[in-house]
């Protein structure tokens, strides 16, 4: 009979745990000899802390210079976007933007969807400042700045 190394190291090993656990098995502790408990009572209830009040952020105008500046700089894209993508659409060229691609017929439903895009940031912004995400309100116009200049500057580039 063929008898695997592994079977025979395992056997060796439970039975040497089996010899030297046998003792610490036998020393059972009986609950009676344990000194009574000083005191059954439950524990405290933990006292509910008033709620802290958080300093107030500093808060701002929401037509401060800043966001004035962040507006205008949006705007100038979107109108900048709208000019550069009509110009291409009438020489031929083909709108990448699924979204804007469905206003792309005509140059009214086209400037209808570059002045909703300004506007729309302006009230997600407004939604941000109300809330008090005074950096994401900035955040909004920022990222509208840098995805309207980066269509411009793709359309000027395969004109």
């Amino acid at each position: 009979m063929q008898t695997t190394w592994l079977g025979a190291i395992v056997k060796a090993k439970t039975a040497v745990l089996l010899v030297l656990c046998s003792p610490a098995m036998a020393q059972q502790v009986s609950f009676a000899l344990l000194p009574p408990p000083k005191s059954m009572e439950p524990a405290a209830f933990v006292k509910t802390a008033e709620p802290a009040t958080l300093p107030e952020a500093p808060s701002h105008r929401f037509w401060d210079r800043e966001n004035s500046v962040l507006f205008a700089t949006s705007a100038a894209l979107c109108t900048a976007d709208f000019v550069v993508t009509r110009n291409n659409l009438r020489n031929g060229g083909q709108e990448l933007n699924p979204v804007t691609r469905v206003f792309a017929g005509s140059t009214a439903g086209l400037a209808a969807n570059f002045a909703g895009e300004a506007v729309g940031v302006v009230g997600v912004s407004y939604l941000f400042h109300k809330t008090g995400h005074h950096k994401l309100e900035r955040a909004v116009s920022l990222l509208n700045i840098g995805s309207s200049a980066a269509a411009v500057t793709f359309d000027l580039a395969h004109r």
